[in-house]
């Protein structure tokens, strides 16, 4: 659906993105992570044909979004960072003036309309004057003129800005009904969104991509191996020798617990070896109860900052 070939942007001496390849299947959703200044907004600045690049190609359907613009902007719907709206309108009337701009049939106009609307939970502020509206409605607004017409593309920069908590939800579950017809471009600072509706995960640092894969398969790919956590009856002393005999165990910590005369160890294991049946029978032949056991690995958030040189867990 997107084909992106060593596209490059400079700012004088800056390089906003470094000769990024990535192609963009059919009917995916995809999230694009990075930290602020990665070049997210710019790709998809590029990739909609806001911005020119400094090199590289940009095919959107097979048309280059450079050479055959028009062509190329009929598969996209795009909602930028900050909603491209006319406060002066209604919402009715802005739908209306971007039904017209995307060429959307006139005996087809007043059906797309309100179905964006009442997709987006925007129809009964159809009347309102766009001004008048709260920042959540707003960014409502945005998504559905970039849902109007259902274009194969849709691209979103940050949706879920300046709404509540219910509203993220709903944007969120719209997010994956549109998935299921269309191919959904993503960005987000909040990983638990990209985690909960992406299939496809880009990752992007100082203008590179860093890693492309899905979600379960990064994680798997990042793991080092098993992290279990024990609470154990006993002394830190005694619960570490016992640690240290078990096989498959290459680092081990141990620390006081919440209570008197119980610590905390913590195992970390080889890669794709199972070490919670191994610790189950050490600790319990040295007779030393454990009270609690679970696993733990990297999540989403320690894969980012590992990826993007932010630090993260040791």
């Amino acid at each position: 659906m997107i084909e992106i070939t060593h596209l490059t942007k400079k700012y004088g001496r800056h390089v906003a993105v470094d000769d990024l390849c990535l192609t963009v299947e059919k009917g995916k959703i995809y999230g694009f992570l990075g930290p602020n200044g990665a070049g997210k907004s710019t790709t998809m600045n590029m990739i909609t044909g806001y911005l020119g690049a400094t090199s590289g190609e940009i095919k959107i359907n097979g048309f280059d979004i450079l050479k055959q613009p028009q062509e190329a902007k009929k598969s996209i719907g795009y909602l930028p960072e900050l909603p491209p709206l006319y406060v002066d309108m209604t919402v009715k009337e802005y739908m209306g003036f971007v039904a017209e701009l995307k060429q959307i049939p006139k005996s087809e106009r007043h059906n797309a309309i309100e179905k964006a609307m009442e997709m987006t939970g925007i129809a009964e502020m159809s009347e309102r004057l766009i001004r008048n509206l709260s920042k959540g409605y707003k960014q409502r607004v945005g998504m559905a003129q970039a849902i109007l017409g259902f274009p194969e593309v849709i691209i979103l920069d940050e949706p879920t800005v300046g709404l509540d908590p219910k509203q993220m939800i709903e944007v969120r579950e719209l997010i994956k009904k549109l998935g299921e017809n269309h191919t959904v471009i993503l960005s987000s600072h909040i990983l638990s969104e990209i985690s909960a509706v992406c299939d496809h995960i880009f990752i992007i640092s100082k203008g590179k991509l860093v890693a492309s894969d899905s979600t379960e398969n990064l994680t798997a790919r990042m793991q080092s191996g098993m992290e279990l956590t024990l609470e154990v009856k006993g002394a830190k002393e005694d619960a570490r020798r016992v640690a240290e005999n078990i096989s498959g165990v290459h680092n081990i910590l141990t620390e006081a617990g919440e209570e008197d005369g119980i610590c905390k160890v913590i195992l970390e294991g080889e890669k794709d070896t199972d070490i919670r049946e191994q610790a189950f029978y050490a600790f319990a032949e040295a007779e030393l109860p454990i009270l609690g056991m679970h696993t733990s690995g990297k999540s989403l958030e320690d894969i980012f900052l590992e990826l993007t040189g932010e630090g993260g867990r040791q």
